[in-house]
């Protein structure tokens, strides 16, 4: 019941559930439904096969239904311990296996898993909704509830209690007759979709490629980036020359540097109209399908929109309070960036390129403006960034703000060779967790960078310790040399990381209150603080050497690095913001009859005064966060974070100290209660006052 408390507590996007078929295969032969003789009781992935997932989901499924009835059957008065504590312990088999196999399928899918995903999100659905709409269930969890505040249940209880109440009550538990079967309708529909969306979005990403023979296409381009073109151009079959996909690490690099208009605008396009090409990854009628079908369940469960449910679980409340903040931010931002157009359109016309200044012009004279003002070339820093040497100083950094040790252990089971497994331990050697990297980008891996927990930490039945993923998209290395990262790609694996130790530093009594198992606006605040840390000049020397040289990188080039890359930050929250309100445009709905997916994030954009040449990070028909993840009216959740995370490290900045030790020791307490207690709550007792907006201003370039 541990993943069924985190969809009722936090609204999570977590699929559903019932009874399904026996077992097909026997217990013996499927290392899902054995016990583990694996090394701190990592899963197996050495062993586990695509055909082992099916049969454990079907036992997990059943075993998970039996525990449900029991608790319900129980003829006993309804108790913390015989109601919540037993919920916390169902569902332990279908909770494992979903995420190993969610974990696996999202960063190495192939055809039988994808059709599996697709096989199970009717079953699932189907299976958590006969618990999260279980009145006999309900009944008991509200008995305990109605007693709350006569009872001696300590705080974490108390809010385990308040939480799942109020999640049973927004899942729909009160529906009866028609409404309840339509919930149920919509709930399975909605899985399918969901799935079927991040599925479209994948396929379109690997499809696309521009291909060329000539290298002045790629202007000057690193050595490794050239490699990595050349080795896709093979993978694709073409005798010579060098291939540029729709992989960040492939395309981003590409409209830097590549001289060719023509081509760049290409590959642009690719990316921008990704599954919105009326073929047969199309994603409009999805999106469409998806936004009416939220609307309509938020007006079952009594809600006006569907960002009106997901918000009443959030730190923010309601639509209004998100409007409100991202309102202060728009205006400053957007300015900053026309001006940044002046300056690149001014730059292009040097060029002796007549017209207007396109989307795909934009990365390629950020770059010539960096050189001529700043003397700065992004890629020359990334012989300073090689992956390996970013790791250590994330590590590097861990250690010295609060004194753990990240050990690498070898030949433990993995899903694919790329992955590296770490221990992380305490100063004494008391081990805290496992940690598994996965870095690369690859076909079988969906794009972006995220966090999974395969084991939350709890102390409800002995200790039970973290074991968390980092996933990747970072260039692989070459035959002729290692993977090098940009800057940005450099700050993601500290965001990541960042995401690991709130995993890793959990110290809960309850497994759903574990780790990152907060509110969507607070869980990105621990990751994005780690990337303040990341181009401080103290910490950049503890990992940024040259990777052939071993030179510590140059206080010049820190400098330099600093003031060019202040030059694009309207574009960078520009890009970003759209995105936020993209995605609460189209969750404030209240009726999408007639609804064109194209025009109306076009009407949105036009809405808000975006420019031309800036579309948002993600556009709807790829836009998996709000569409096929758990950020639906949630994306606005990384500038809130980054709110609090600005005003967290001058907490620091204020001490004198980058490492104080007693401003760690705090911070620490503070991820280490998970959802245990409200989020700002966390963060008032750690900083002593509430989130200024200054800080953040400030970090911006905006004031």
């Amino acid at each position: 019941m541990r993943n069924v408390l985190s969809v009722l507590v936090l609204g999570l996007i977590v699929i559903s559930g019932c009874q399904a078929p026996e077992p097909t295969t026997q217990m013996n032969s499927n290392p899902l439904l054995t016990e583990w003789d694996t090394r701190f009781g990592v899963p197996p992935f050495d062993l586990i096969k695509d055909e082992h997932y099916m049969p454990a989901f079907e036992q997990g499924m059943s075993d998970n239904k039996a525990e449900i009835d029991a608790i319900v059957n129980n003829t006993e008065a309804p108790t913390f311990a015989n109601t919540m504590e037993a919920l916390e312990r169902s569902g332990e088999l279908l909770n494992q296996t979903s995420r190993i196999f969610y974990a696996v399928a999202g960063a190495h899918t192939n055809d039988v898993l994808d059709s599996l995903r697709t096989v199970l999100s009717p079953l699932t659905s189907k299976h958590y909704d006969y618990i999260n709409l279980n009145k006999g269930l309900f009944k008991r969890v509200e008995a305990i509830y109605n007693g709350l505040e006569s009872s001696d249940l300590n705080a974490q209880q108390k809010r385990l209690v308040s939480e799942a109440y109020k999640g049973f009550v927004r899942s729909g538990v009160g529906l009866e007759g028609a409404e309840k079967e339509r919930l149920k309708e919509i709930n399975g529909r909605l899985s399918e979709l969901t799935t079927k969306f991040g599925q479209n979005v994948l396929a379109e990403t690997n499809s696309m490629e521009v291909h060329t023979t000539n290298p002045e296409d790629y202007g000057t381009l690193t050595s490794s980036l050239v490699a990595l073109a050349a080795e896709e151009a093979k993978k694709r079959r073409h005798e010579e020359g060098w291939s540029f996909t729709l992989q960040r690490p492939s395309i981003n690099p590409f409209l830097q540097y590549s001289p060719n208009r023509e081509m760049r605008e290409k590959l642009f396009q690719g990316y921008a109209m990704r599954a919105d090409n009326d073929n047969e990854n199309d994603n409009k009628a999805i999106i469409e399908e998806i936004v009416a079908l939220r609307i309509e369940r938020a007006n079952l469960l009594g809600y006006k929109t569907h960002a009106d449910v997901r918000l009443s679980s959030s730190v923010a409340q309601t639509p209004k309070a998100v409007f409100d903040f991202m309102d202060k931010v728009w205006p400053a931002a957007l300015n900053l960036a026309k001006a940044e157009r002046g300056a690149l359109t001014a730059e292009m016309k040097k060029d002796g390129v007549e017209g207007e200044l396109k989307g795909s012009d934009w990365r390629y004279y950020v770059e010539k403006v960096r050189k001529a003002k700043y003397n700065f070339d992004e890629d020359a820093m990334r012989p300073y960034f090689e992956f390996t040497a970013v790791r250590d100083g994330a590590f590097a950094l861990a250690k010295k703000l609060f004194n753990v040790e990240v050990r690498e252990l070898q030949d433990m089971p993995k899903w694919h060779e790329d992955q590296q497994v770490f221990e992380v331990l305490e100063a004494d050697g008391t081990h805290i967790g496992i940690l598994y990297m996965d870095f690369f980008a690859r076909e079988s891996k969906r794009g972006g960078a995220w966090m999974n927990a395969l084991r939350s930490q709890s102390t409800m039945d002995g200790k039970v310790t973290p074991v968390v993923t980092n996933n990747f998209n970072f260039p692989a290395p070459t035959a002729d040399g290692p993977s090098l990262l940009s800057f940005s790609e450099s700050e993601t694996l500290f965001h990541e990381f960042g995401h690991a130790l709130h995993g890793l530093f959990s110290n809960v009594t309850y497994p759903s209150q574990a780790g990152t198992s907060v509110p969507r606006d607070f869980v990105e605040f621990p990751s994005q603080v780690m990337e303040n840390w990341m181009s401080e000049p103290e910490v950049l020397k503890l990992y940024a050497k040259h990777y052939q040289t071993g030179e510590l990188i140059p206080d010049e080039l820190i400098q330099k690095m600093n003031e060019a890359n202040a030059f694009n930050e309207g574009f960078r929250t520009v890009e970003y913001m759209a995105a936020a309100y993209l995605d609460m445009s189209w969750h404030t709905l209240t009726d999408a009859e007639g609804i064109d997916a194209r025009a109306f994030e076009k009407e949105a954009m036009q809405k808000i005064g975006l420019i031309d040449q800036i579309i948002p990070r993600y556009r709807s028909g790829y836009f998996n966060h709000i569409f096929a993840g758990g950020y639906s009216a949630g994306y606005y959740s990384y500038l809130w974070s980054e709110l609090l995370d600005a005003d967290c490290f001058q907490a620091f900045k204020e001490t004198g100290d980058l490492f104080d030790q007693e401003t760690a020791a705090r911070y620490r307490t503070m991820l280490s209660k998970g959802g245990s207690e409200p989020g700002m709550d966390l963060y008032v007792e750690f900083r002593g006052k509430t989130p200024e907006i200054g800080p953040l201003l400030e970090k911006k370039g905006f004031q």
